[in-house]
């Protein structure tokens, strides 16, 4: 049936000459294809005559009581077919997006994308597609990335994923990793940073597994002297609120405490030590499957936002939309 309203919509796009040529030639003869079409054989062949005259080319050898279709025609025929082909891909896409009212996402996500970002992404997501049934599971990086590997995440939102072949960085975006501490921190008052400062206060090291641990650990194997580790978790929230409380200095990028920025309850100074400068913000999809339309839909709405909500002095990286099946 939907293929028959397509068609519908081709007797009314395309040029009537090229559809009566193309029936001609599919049925040998005019009276044939004028049943088909139901259209007066000689509107049918007026049709062919002037095409012919229009391409200077003949597109039929008359054959007994049937037509032939030249060299010429033969070569228009599969244009017209690779045509009619496109045009009813193309509306079978339109149509799925015209009707999308079901569908699942699942989104693996780290948490700090998750506390800030994500929501204001599903929530203007869901504000176009309701119908669309949105799954997240907070997890560390790495198994971000695993989760979309396996299959059991069609996007993942993490940081630094691995090199695997069976992943695709589809969008990327560098952020410098700062060190986060109350106002009246003694180091509150310094506009610029590197790590080695900050090992003279207490600190609170995310745990091992996120991607900002690997990034510090790289940075402090470079430098002399002892940690003074307060508190090491897995949990960013938890290492803001310490470094709310004034007790310790926290390590994150902007991602994720934005409100305590603004509120004034944080600090947010940027590190200059080279390997905390590009912290790569990721969406990540399988390179072995096809996006199916929903969390296509999604992963399109996903740049899009973010591309307007990152900061504009931070370059975002090249961006490669991922292939996109058919409707889940």
């Amino acid at each position: 049936m939907a293929g028959d309203k397509r068609s519908d919509r081709a007797r009314n796009l395309y040029a009537p000459a090229m559809r009566y040529f193309a029936v001609v030639a599919e049925r040998g003869s005019i009276r044939a294809a004028s049943r088909e079409l139901n259209v007066a054989a000689s509107a049918v062949n007026r049709q062919i005559l002037w095409l012919e005259e229009a391409l200077d080319l003949q597109l039929f050898e008359r054959v007994a009581k049937r037509l032939r279709l030249s060299q010429a025609g033969e070569i228009l025929l599969a244009h017209v077919r690779r045509t009619y082909s496109d045009f009813d891909a193309t509306m079978a896409e339109l149509d799925a997006l015209k009707g999308l009212r079901r569908g699942t996402v699942s989104i693996a996500s780290v948490e700090s994308i998750a506390e800030s970002l994500l929501p204001r992404l599903v929530a203007g997501f869901r504000k176009t597609y309701p119908g669309i049934h949105v799954a997240v599971n907070v997890v560390n990086a790495r198994e971000a990335a695993e989760r979309v590997i396996a299959g059991e995440a069609d996007v993942g939102l993490t940081f630094d994923p691995p090199r695997a072949s069976a992943l695709t960085v589809a969008y990327h975006h560098d952020m410098p990793i700062g060190a986060l501490m109350a106002p009246d921190h003694p180091l509150a008052a310094r506009e610029r940073l590197v790590l080695a400062d900050c090992l003279r206060y207490p600190l609170a090291l995310p745990a091992t597994g996120l991607s900002l641990r690997t990034r510090l650990d790289s940075a402090l194997s470079r430098l002399p002297g002892s940690l003074r580790t307060f508190v090491e978790a897995n949990s960013l929230r938890f290492m803001r609120q310490l470094a709310r409380d004034g007790q310790v200095i926290g390590f994150q990028t902007r991602i994720g405490c934005e409100e305590d920025l603004a509120r004034g309850l944080l600090v947010f100074r940027e590190l200059e030590d080279a390997p905390l400068q590009d912290d790569r913000m990721c969406i990540v999809t399988s390179s072995l499957r096809a996006l199916a339309l929903s969390p296509g839909m999604f992963f399109n709405h996903a740049v899009m936002m973010l591309k307007d909500h990152l900061p504009v002095d931070d370059a975002i990286s090249a961006t490669t939309r991922p292939e996109i099946g058919a409707l889940d």
